[in-house]
């Protein structure tokens, strides 16, 4: 069973004594083998392959049976993980990359250079940062097992930026797999980090355990964000699916998980009682809701109907149901999210608290919008995106809009998501979803700032002119041009209407205080340095 948040907030008062009374069986209940980790992390992943998905959860999972090239550090600056050292060439057109030592396969297969290539090329075909990069490398080669080569064709000054982006992660496969063209899902899940995957105790839909990988050889240095020493402190990580977040609290209570990675606004208070447990921010800059609209079909093929939602969305009123804590919400105004370097206020002339709904009314008749069904994907197990969802869809029908709800679990939403046909064959016109609020400063590596027609995100905006600027994201050589490359991309974005943003949630985790160690990120969960006490 889903629970609504207005079911939620229904339950929470006698709901928190219960779960209070819950916590004195902890004793009980609790296990005792301090070498297993039982984490919640929303959804398990519906498909394994990070090369073809931005999903969050498709990205927790590759981070921990495969290893990467770079990974940022907290600071989001770009450190070596399976490279022992690199350069470049004078000119800025040839870069070295020679593999450091210790690095081997889960199937006992040594890692090379050849695997690597492989895995740059399938990479640099399917996500946004490797499709900048390609359209200006020459070539990627290995020089010897152990050495591999880029060669530009033209400058690209953030390549290791690139190789490093977290938005759909550049995992190193073995080139057997890497050669799979990335349209065709891998599904081995043999890698070379820190975790193997536990074919065997898979359990779809319910959980999926990680087994530490005793072969792996982590680097020297601390772990810094997705960088640094990966080191397994634990036997065994078991991801449980509970879709059912009064369920999650519960069982985090009694001791039977040791980390819900969102924990429900109504339980925060609970959870900060409890001696047992405590809040912690695992992902610091939140998620940033957004409305992407399906720029293919009717109406919003028409720019003045995506103004029109633009005009009509209260982040405000959205913010306070999907995260009623003022602590934890903010407002966004920028395409570039809240507190980057070039989060910026051109064009936000459109942003008014409490919206504009007689001016979304005007906008939607001019748009030629005649009363048509405009179906809202909404995945009912996710409390976040439910509720939002049908308050869109509320405030949509009191200006008149035939607004209908499509209800699915969130692998149902990946799947009829990627339709790009009329409502009539199964399409849609909105779908709600979330982007971390880090990601957002990287327009290079953030699939939703894309705007390439129907090689873009779902929704497949097309503005060349923006795509013209975004292109120069990777060449601009100083802070300050890419400031204002930002601003100018800024006034194009809120002109032609990119994504329609419901606000930043900056949603807390819940975890026992005897698991210590939890990164903390701005987007994707490690699962190594965590121990039990």
């Amino acid at each position: 069973m889903i629970i609504s948040r207005r079911d939620l907030i229904k339950l929470s008062v006698y709901a928190g004594a219960a779960l209070s009374a819950s916590s004195i069986l902890r004793a009980q209940a609790a296990s005792e083998d301090t070498r297993v980790v039982r984490v919640v992390l929303d959804q398990l992943p519906s498909g394994f392959d990070s090369h073809n998905t931005t999903s969050a959860n498709t990205g927790n999972h590759a981070l921990a049976i495969y290893d990467m090239l770079f990974a940022f550090d907290s600071q989001r600056v770009p450190r070596p993980q399976m490279i022992g050292n690199w350069g470049v060439s004078e000119d800025r057109m040839t870069y070295t990359f020679a593999l450091r030592d210790g690095l081997g396969f889960h199937d006992g297969t040594p890692v090379t250079a050849a695997d690597c290539v492989a895995s740059i090329r399938r990479w640099g075909a399917a996500s946004s940062a490797g499709k900048l990069l390609m359209e200006r490398t020459k070539d990627v080669s290995k020089r010897d097992d152990k050495t591999f080569t880029i060669v530009l064709r033209e400058p690209f000054e953030l390549l290791i930026e690139a190789l490093a982006s977290p938005s759909q992660i550049l995992a190193v496969m073995r080139e057997k797999d890497a050669n799979l063209p990335p349209t065709e899902q891998v599904t081995a899940n043999i890698g070379s980090g820190p975790f193997k995957f536990n074919q065997d105790l898979a359990k779809p839909g319910a959980s999926f355990t990680y087994d530490r990988n005793e072969r792996y050889v982590p680097r020297k240095e601390a772990p810094d964000g997705l960088a640094g020493g990966k080191v397994v402190k634990v036997d065994r990580v078991i991801w449980d699916n509970i879709s059912d977040q009064q369920t999650g609290i519960a069982a985090l209570q009694a001791g039977e998980i040791d980390l819900l990675l969102t924990c429900p606004p109504d339980f925060y208070s609970t959870i900060e009682g409890d001696p047992n447990l405590e809040l912690q921010l695992v992902i610091t800059g939140g998620q940033c809701m957004f409305a992407r609209v399906n720029f293919l079909q009717p109406p919003f093929d028409n720019v003045k109907a995506r103004q029109a939602l633009l005009h009509l969305v209260d982040q405000e009123a959205f913010m306070t149901v999907i995260a009623p804590d003022p602590r934890y919400r903010h407002p966004i105004t920028s395409m570039f999210g809240n507190g980057s370097p070039y989060s910026n206020d051109e064009n936000m002339g459109w942003y008014k608290k409490g919206g504009d709904p007689e001016k979304a009314k005007q906008l939607f008749k001019e748009s030629g919008y005649a009363g048509e069904r405009m179906v809202i994907l909404d995945s009912t197990d996710w409390a976040q995106g439910d509720v939002a969802a049908q308050l869109l869809a509320s405030e949509l029908k009191k200006i008149g809009v035939n607004a209908e709800l499509a209800p699915s679990d969130w692998a149902g939403i990946t799947a009829r998501r990627a339709n790009k046909g009329p409502v009539d064959e199964g399409g849609w016109n909105i779908h709600i979803s979330s982007w971390p609020n880090g990601a957002l400063s990287d327009p290079m590596g953030t699939a939703l700032l894309q705007a390439n027609g129907e090689n873009a995100w779902y929704g497949w905006p097309k503005n060349e002119e923006y795509e013209a600027l975004r292109a120069q994201w990777a060449v601009v050589e100083t802070l300050e041009e890419r400031k204002a490359l930002a601003r100018r991309m800024q006034h194009l974005w809120w002109d032609f209407v990119g994504a329609v943003f419901l606000g930043q949630a900056v949603s807390p985790s819940a975890r026992q205080k005897t698991l210590t160690g939890v990164i903390s990120t701005d987007g994707l969960v490690p699962l190594w340095n965590m121990e039990k006490v």
